[in-house]
């Protein structure tokens, strides 16, 4: 399991207990900060349940905190700011096996663009953006010290393609784009491979390969030496 995805099922379970899923759903509805007075009132809890609630849901990523003072309060006098809670900007999505249907809208917007800017064929933007993609994927990973192998599994592992050593290759037991590859399979098998040839230019150009090998149950792409 990646650690992105980790963090998204910790953020959604902080939600099971009912109090503060309830206190949660107050925050959002009012469309703009809140004090614990105020989302205590609202939902009808202790002001110490709120507090530990929403410090719990901020904990969790699902909120976040600002400090402000009334209106016309300011200077020497005024006491500190209020301490106010807002809906967090982090997007939170859990599919089990993972999916990231994001990546691929990413890659597809980005061909759209060069096909609208410079006028290339969608084949061939969708080509070169799943390769840019896919180093940008490499780039932005941990360094690995292993480098080779062991860092593209690493990087593939927190895309959700749950990577094995086979043999001499890697097996990607799982496809990110599964209702897409199963709806679209040629373009996002392509799209795909191109992806997690970008990543492999990024990590260790030359020294592995990615390629079409459908199989059952698992993604369509393998990863050997060239």
């Amino acid at each position: 399991m990646s650690e992105e995805l980790t963090a998204d099922v910790a953020g959604v379970a902080a939600l099971g207990e009912p109090v503060r899923r309830e206190l949660y759903c107050y925050v959002v509805a009012q469309g703009e900060p809140v004090s614990r007075e105020s989302a205590a009132g609202g939902t009808g809890v202790a002001h110490h349940v709120a507090k530990f609630h929403l410090d719990k849901l901020v904990a969790a990523g699902l909120l976040e905190v600002e400090y402000r003072r009334p209106p016309g309060r300011g200077g020497p006098g005024a006491g500190r700011p209020s301490k106010l809670y807002r809906r967090a900007a982090r997007e939170i999505a859990v599919s089990l096996p993972e999916r990231r249907y994001d990546l691929a809208g990413r890659v597809m917007a980005e061909a759209l663009t060069l096909v609208d800017r410079d006028g290339i064929p969608v084949g061939d933007a969708l080509h070169a953006a799943a390769r840019e993609t896919g180093r940008r994927v490499g780039r932005d990973g941990p360094v690995d010290e292993a480098g080779g192998r062991d860092a593209v599994s690493g990087v593939l592992a927190r895309h959700g393609y749950e990577p094995r050593t086979v043999d001499d290759q890697i097996v990607l037991t799982n496809c990110p784009f599964h209702r897409l590859a199963a709806d679209y399979t040629g373009l996002v098998c392509s799209m795909n491979r191109d992806l997690v040839d970008g990543v492999i230019d990024a990590i260790c150009p030359g020294a592995l390969s990615a390629r079409l090998d459908p199989g059952p149950d698992r993604c369509c792409v393998i990863v050997r030496e060239p």
